[in-house]
């Protein structure tokens, strides 16, 4: 890693498809944005959709992923073996408008560093890769790479006639680009793949902050959602897409729902209804549910990012709501790239099931934090342990202590405040 010429680096640009929502790369640059503002930097943002400081945005219709033709190319990219050549040139002049408006935040807003939030990584919006890989190489621009998951990690990048694209852009082999990713694993195969190092950087999270607290405002929540009074909510806090593991959650309400009186049963709240990988693993989610006989709720019109109200003038709810109303939180992922929604149950004190994937297995599980633990599916055992916690008010609150300050000591805003900083001096310079 060298540049030409040293500098001092005061003032930052990330960048992204998108920032906005609960989605994982908006949520993490969220905080990396935080305590970057904590330690003196000012923060800048370029991005497709955002509803962001917009005094600092640079916001481009064009670097949306889900703008209308980026998205009809990205599908024709991956779905074909063989390119057309139209589709190269397409994909090329998109490229241009965003290279352009890049050049342009840089510009406007002086940046010293750009820290490019997976658009490195995960090839969702190849037009947005190459133009930041051709400004970093053509301006020799100091860059961080925060790449959250890659391609060789989705089966449906596997395929296609993008060979070329993502050679060149996910990741970039660039001498002014620092890669930083979020597990393990993914520093083990960003070095075999690509010959690449990097520094690794979990997620995390603001364990000294206040949280969301029972209150007048939240009391109404179980009501609206139909609960009794002894019933238990169940908290999926996540989308409904298959690498959830939605269907194992289902499975467990199901049989504990079996072990206890009606009054006492479990209903499964999905937190997030956003749909950004079509509707069919909702159809299968739906229709399991109402095999196994256990209510699924997916309120959409009731939860939300933040509180609200409804067109019929009733309350919508935040996600930080459905945590404080929630007895046990589900968390059967068959992949995750670290594991935002473990940290928010920790952090709200929930006890919690977690699938072991493997990031978990690697990284998060040796910390010491104590879960009910299931190995790809559901067993006796699990369900036991599940029905125990709900059952044993002590032992759910030494399990939620003992979680909470293992998050604190390990996964805080104390790693980003020690980290980011040294990320810099990789550029000859700190602020």
């Amino acid at each position: 890693m060298y540049l030409t010429k040293t500098r001092e680096i005061t003032r930052v640009g990330f960048v992204s498809t998108r920032f906005q929502g609960t989605d994982g790369v908006s949520l993490e640059t969220w905080k990396w944005n935080e305590v970057l503002t904590e330690l003196g930097y000012e923060t800048f943002f370029f991005s497709g959709m955002s509803d962001w400081f917009p005094e600092r945005s640079m916001v481009v219709e064009d670097a949306f992923f889900g703008q209308p033709r980026v998205k009809e190319l990205h599908d024709e990219i991956f779905d074909r073996s063989t390119r057309r050549r139209g589709l190269t040139a397409e994909v090329g002049e998109i490229k241009g408008r965003i290279k352009a408006k890049l050049y342009d935040f840089v510009k406007e807003f002086n940046i010293d560093v750009l820290i490019v939030e997976n658009a490195f990584a995960i090839p969702m919006h190849i037009p947005l890769g190459i133009a930041l890989a051709e400004l970093v190489a053509e301006m020799e621009m100091p860059t961080i790479a925060h790449n959250h998951d890659f391609a060789w990690e989705r089966q449906r990048f596997m395929t296609g006639c993008a060979e070329d694209y993502i050679v060149r852009a996910f990741p970039p082999r660039l001498h002014s680009v620092y890669h930083v990713v979020i597990n393990s694993e993914a520093r083990r195969q960003l070095a075999f793949r690509c010959g690449i190092s990097s520094v690794m950087i979990p997620n995390v999270w603001d364990f000294d902050a206040e949280p969301t607290e029972a209150d007048a405002y939240n009391a109404s929540l179980r009501s609206e959602l139909g609960m009794g009074d002894e019933e238990v909510l169940f908290l999926q806090p996540t989308r409904i897409v298959a690498r959830k593991g939605i269907e194992s959650a289902i499975e467990l309400v199901a049989r504990y729902n079996d072990m206890v009186g009606p009054s006492q049963k479990g209903r499964l709240l999905i937190s997030h209804p956003v749909l950004d990988e079509g509707n069919e693993y909702q159809h299968r989610v739906l229709d399991y549910a109402k095999y196994m006989d256990v209510e699924l709720i997916v309120r959409p019109d009731l939860i939300d990012v933040n509180r609200g109200t409804r067109t019929d003038g009733g309350k919508v709810y935040s996600l930080w709501d459905t945590y404080v109303q929630a007895d046990f939180v589900t968390y059967p992922s068959t992949y995750e790239g670290f594991g935002n929604a473990f940290l928010e149950a920790i952090f709200y004190r929930k006890p919690i099931l977690v699938n072991r994937y493997a990031i978990y297995a690697q990284d998060i599980e040796p910390l010491g934090f104590r879960t009910t633990v299931m190995d790809g599916y559901v067993t006796d055992a699990v369900v036991k342990d599940v029905a125990r916690v709900l059952s044993d008010p002590m032992e759910e609150r030494k399990r939620v202590a003992e979680n909470f300050a293992i998050g604190k000591r390990y996964l805080s805003y104390e790693v980003l405040r020690r980290r980011l900083p040294t990320l810099f001096m990789n550029f000859g310079a700190v602020s």
